[in-house]
Order: C-alpha cells, then structure tokens, then sequence
C-alpha cells in the first residue's frame, strides 16, 4: 500500500481517507490516533471519521455519537492536527454533517484567553 499511495503522490494526486468509526474494531482512541499517524506517512490525509449509518444488520457497530466526540477530542489533544480527520454524520439526504467539539472562549483581564471545550 506505501508504494501505491507514494507513486500516486509523486505524479502529483492528493490522497485522503475516509473511515468509518465502527464500534470493537476502531473506536479506541490509540487506535484511530495510530490508524491516521500511519496514513500520513504514506501521505494520506485523514479526511472524514463517518459515523456508522443505521444500516440493516450494522447496529452491533455503531457507537453513540458522543462517542465519537470523545475520540475527536482526544486525537485534538494528543496528535498533529494534520492527523485529525473531520467527524461527520451523513443526512437521509447524503449530505455530511460535520460534528465537531464545541469550544468556549474565555477571556480574562490583559487580554489572556484559553479554549475549553464544552462538548
């Protein structure tokens, strides 16, 4: 798979990858931070986290969608931003929504200000 992603990249193709999060294979943290630090060194930009559609006979896979925020959360504090994918819902109309921590900024007196999230 290196090799392919490498010739692609060498004639000029941008790549990215589109995961599904599937409960008891991939909804670990480490594992989608490992998972997506592997694909940039092949230079695959993590792009989408889909989570997993109500399709018949998939409902053993699907974890809840605040799940998914915690692991988004977790790869914003532990990994590159380059390896944190865009997590989203798909609408019955094939849209993707994207679905992203909520963050509150605070300022303080002098101007300081930090970011917390409020998911």
């Amino acid at each position: 798979m290196q090799e392919a992603c490498d010739r692609l990249t060498r004639s000029g193709i941008p790549l990215g990858s589109q995961s599904v999060l599937l409960k008891g294979i991939n909804d670990d943290p480490n594992v989608l931070k490992k998972l997506f630090q592997k694909l940039l060194t092949f230079r695959v930009r993590p792009y989408y986290l889909y989570h997993c559609d109500p399709a018949q006979g998939t409902a053993h896979f699907r974890t809840s969608i605040a799940r998914g925020m915690e692991l988004i959360e977790y790869l914003m504090g532990h990994t590159s931003g380059l390896a944190v994918p865009t997590y989203v819902v798909d609408a019955p109309t094939g849209l993707a929504n994207p679905i992203m921590p909520n963050y509150v900024l605070t300022s303080f007196p002098g101007g300081a200000c930090c970011a917390t999230s409020k998911a």
